[in-house]
């Protein structure tokens, strides 16, 4: 046990790097729990949350390098089929948004009804239903969900310790509060596999968004031959890593506490 009242130079020294290292912890793994829900909340009002996606389409008039014949022959096929439809689609966890000639997105997690608002005229290579297709089928949040769980429990037992205790002062016979430099090791050993856990599903699921948005990218491209630009959201990709380095780094600092 610390006493608060020691004037002892290392135990000062101790007491403030705990103290320190356990809000900055605690800091590091509440951001992470942010950052995620964020994430998952992408795409889901027309509002700032629009910028907040995983994948995005458009109509685009790009030029094949060296186009075989019949390269050339099915990107002019797809480009009169295409007209002049100005069309943007993100897609997010949970939802999708369009925007029709950059004036205003519709937003909703229901393919079907933004077509019917968009009208189906003006997207003939049908972008909406490419894009929600891979939300069904490439995007999963049950690791995003797994993890945020996994880390609110860390938090909670993060926050247990150190606690205040009330002892009395053998000398004066007064009391004082104590503060143990040490929570219980049951309690830590499970900080830091819960910490080790939500780190681990923080790694596997940025890397299935990562790899998967890629490769969608890339084929919705080559598909349809220089028609369709696709759009790898920068700002989903960077929460979700800077969430696994958090969570990484909040892991080490945990270890490193209990161990010195």
């Amino acid at each position: 046990m610390v006493r608060l009242w020691t004037w002892d130079s290392k135990g000062i020294v101790w007491r403030f790097l705990n103290d320190f290292f356990h809000h900055i912890l605690l800091s590091f793994q509440v951001v992470s729990i942010i950052l995620i829900s964020i994430l998952l909340a992408g795409c889901s009002s027309y509002s700032a949350m629009t910028n907040v996606y995983i994948l995005g389409l458009s109509y685009a008039n790009s030029t094949l390098p060296n186009p075989t014949p019949s390269e050339r022959s099915l990107s002019e096929t797809l480009k009169e089929f295409k007209g002049s439809s100005q069309l943007e689609v993100r897609a997010g966890y949970f939802g999708l948004c369009v925007r029709q000639r950059g004036i205003l997105w519709l937003c909703s997690s229901d393919s079907s009804r933004l077509i019917q608002q968009i009208g189906a005229e003006n997207d003939p290579l049908n972008l909406i239903g490419t894009i929600s297709k891979f939300r069904g089928d490439v995007l999963f949040s049950g690791i995003h969900f797994m993890m945020i769980v996994v880390a609110f429990i860390s938090v909670v037992l993060l926050a247990t310790f150190p606690g205040w205790l009330g002892e009395r002062d053998e000398h004066t016979g007064s009391d004082i509060d104590v503060k143990p430099s040490l929570p219980p090791r049951p309690v830590s050993h499970m900080a830091v596999s819960c910490s080790f856990v939500a780190a681990a599903l923080c790694l596997t699921s940025s890397l299935w968004q990562h790899v998967g948005s890629v490769g969608a990218a890339s084929m919705a491209e080559s598909a349809n031959y220089g028609n369709v630009k696709s759009d790898i959201g920068s700002g989903a990709m960077a929460m979700g890593w800077a969430a696994f380095t958090l969570m990484t780094i909040a892991m080490i600092m945990l270890i490193l506490m209990i161990r010195g």
